[in-house]
């Protein structure tokens, strides 16, 4: 894993936090519900939450979500650096649900697609209901993602 430019470090949220990442999931377009900062870890760079990504627990299993790197710092390794972060923070099966043009991005983290019927009964619920959204309104294409080959 790369290290992180000598004035940005990562960090666990914390409860001031909370609408930097508010503010960061909603300049995604992602969905905002769910944001407990208490799951989250950010990227600071020179004082200022870049980068931020969480890991929810669904029983025996995780879901990394609400990753989001600020607009200007992109494509610099941050999205990269924090997602390594979670999977190494994980402790039970880890899943996550992206759009399609992401795909590639989680998969050179090591994630593969999983359809629908071979998820966990929670995220079977979960990501079944965002399968469902995006066949009735064709916005975005979602795909689901499991880390490992297991």
């Amino acid at each position: 894993m790369q290290n992180l430019p000598a004035n940005c470090h990562l960090r666990p949220a914390n409860i001031g936090d909370i609408w930097k990442i508010r503010q960061l999931v909603f300049s995604a377009k992602l969905e905002p519900t769910q944001l407990r900062w208490l799951n989250f870890w950010v990227i600071v760079c020179a004082g200022e939450i870049i980068a931020c990504g969480q890991l929810r627990s669904y029983g025996e299993t995780q879901e990394l979500g609400s990753l989001v790197v600020a607009k200007k710092w992109r494509k610099q390794g941050f999205g990269s650096y924090l997602t390594q972060h979670l999977i190494q923070q994980a402790t039970k099966p880890l899943y996550l649900e992206c759009a399609t043009w992401l795909v590639s991005f989680y998969s050179r983290l090591g994630f593969v697609e999983v359809s629908l019927p071979d998820l966990p009964p929670p995220l079977k619920r979960k990501f079944g209901f965002t399968q469902l959204i995006t066949r009735i309104f064709p916005i975005i294409s979602l795909k689901i993602m499991r880390y490992g080959d297991c």
